[in-house]
């Protein structure tokens, strides 16, 4: 159950991520590998700063975001 303000995320970047750059999120969890070719990290994230700092990394590391949706509690 999330803390106080805490909500669930859940993001899908395109291609397999290596450790290291999954090691740039290191509040989120990496799922099992998909057959898919994509890769989804989810956590919990404190607030739309964190939430928005999240989506800033994706972006500084040149990934591309191909969904983000939040979780249900």
């Amino acid at each position: 159950m999330p803390t106080s303000g805490a909500v669930r995320y859940q993001f899908v970047i395109e291609g397999e991520l290596t450790d290291r750059a999954v090691g740039a999120f290191p509040e989120l969890r990496r799922s099992a590998h998909s057959a898919t070719g994509t890769t989804t990290l989810y956590g919990e994230l404190a607030d739309n700063t964190a939430m928005r700092g999240v989506l800033a990394r994706i972006d500084v590391l040149g990934l591309t975001l191909l969904g983000m949706s939040r979780l249900p509690d």
